[in-house]
């Protein structure tokens, strides 16, 4: 890839956009949405080769569901987009503005970041939510997908690429894909060495991934985390509702980022919630318990249908992204706490509690970009949160945290006007 081609493409594609009011991006995203439409056949027969090619490379079926594209996360793509059309342009909103005593008038307003490199894996979806986000906040994108899911996001970009091209003002110079080769990462090297032609650069996928960007890059970064996410059973819990959001929140789709792999359980309340909970996930889900816990699952009134194992330390703090769980018990909320902190990776918490003072302790001491009360961590989501789409979700907390919408694209400038003023 020739780093300085294509950055000074998008550099062009991105001063086009920022001169473009709202109605013309929308018209080109609507333009998209249509021909993803339109498209939809020639798309999922492209992403049935990245998923044939998958299982021939024996990569777990769990990991091949965030690949898998058919025409209902089609559908759920184009609404998607359809929801960033429909939401407020952050382009030139007044962040601030006063008068000075001198008579200057100062405004703080959002323009666009300018070029955003995103760095991510297995998920084509994605391709059309970070063309969407960027191109709706005037900025330009390079994406580097995977070669899990090369052949979904060529034919993806190609249909975007085509509409923007047909439709009047359309930027197709916005979105570039890099030519992706087998255990070739130079490009990757380029992205993150790309000083002064790179505004930002994301990186959305697994621990390796994440860390290999924050690591190693020379532009600045805005860090998705990897989801090492907890669900804490209070003693004051309602156990049906826990049992309920704990499958939902480790069984739905145990691949995501925003998916439990841990279950902490208060002693008070552990010898009468383990079986529940080991009923709940019995033969779907791989157990991994400590010591407490695994006394209380290996008796005789549990059932044998839940494969349970001794917890080991890597167990604790482990991302699995299948059926699988480890189970933690405390003594307190103040210990829950503690250890939760110690082994999240500041991505979405839970507490199943009916006691306010723990609730509010729990969200206020818990660090995380999103705590919940009495419900599943899935919902952290840029769709759930009424974003439409979303670039992923910020672990950090500088700039942006928690799920990634337009205005993480928006940086803000000064604007100040004078007559005459000098110091």
């Amino acid at each position: 890839m020739d780093i300085k081609k294509t950055t000074d493409s998008l550099r062009t594609a991105s001063q086009k956009l920022a001169l473009q009011n709202a109605c013309q991006k929308n018209a080109a995203l609507n333009a998209v949405a249509d021909a993803l439409d339109k498209n939809r056949t020639s798309i999922i027969a492209a992403n049935d080769t990245d998923v044939k090619n998958a299982r021939a490379a024996g990569i777990s079926e769990s990991i091949i569901d965030r690949l898998l594209l058919d025409d209902k996360r089609i559908n759920g793509i184009i609404a998607s987009l359809r929801e960033v059309i429909g939401q407020t342009d952050p382009v030139g909103e007044e962040v601030a503005g006063w008068k000075t005593p001198n008579g200057m008038t100062i405004r703080q307003v959002r323009v666009p970041l300018g070029v955003v490199a995103l760095i991510y894996e297995n998920r084509p979806n994605v391709t059309v939510d970070a063309f969407s986000l960027a191109y709706k906040s005037g900025n330009a994108i390079l994406l580097r997908g995977s070669s899990s899911s090369y052949v979904s996001n060529v034919e993806i970009v190609r249909v975007i690429k085509e509409a923007l091209a047909a439709v009047e003002g359309g930027v197709p110079e916005a979105i570039e894909l890099v030519e992706v080769r087998d255990h070739d990462h130079s490009d990757v090297d380029q992205i993150l060495n790309a000083v002064g032609m790179i505004d930002v650069c994301l990186p959305r996928g697994g621990k390796k991934l994440i860390q290999n960007v924050v690591q190693n890059a020379r532009v600045p970064v805005i860090e998705t985390g990897s989801g090492v996410c907890h669900l804490f059973i209070d003693e004051s819990a309602d156990l049906e509702m826990a049992c309920r959001i704990a499958e939902n929140a480790k069984i739905q789709r145990p691949s995501v980022c925003n998916a439990i792999e841990c279950i902490v359980v208060h002693n008070a309340i552990a010898a009468k919630f383990l079986p529940m909970l080991e009923k709940t996930f019995t033969g779907r889900v791989k157990l991994h318990a400590d010591e407490r816990s695994y006394e209380i699952l290996k008796g005789p009134s549990t059932s044998s249908g839940t494969p349970l194992f001794p917890a080991t330390s890597e167990d604790f703090g482990n991302e699995y992204l299948d059926y699988e769980c480890c189970i933690k018990v405390v003594d307190s909320i103040e210990e829950a706490i503690e250890y939760i902190n110690t082994h999240n990776t500041k991505h979405s918490e839970s507490i199943i509690s009916q006691s306010r003072a723990n609730t509010r302790l729990f969200q206020s001491m818990i660090d995380a970009s999103c705590v919940y009360v009495n419900a599943s961590t899935r919902f952290t989501d840029g769709g759930e949160f009424g974003f439409g789409a979303e670039l992923g979700i910020s672990t950090q907390k500088l700039h942006a945290r928690g799920p990634m919408g337009i205005k993480v694209l928006t940086t803000t400038k000064y604007l100040i006007d004078g007559e005459g003023q000098i110091r």
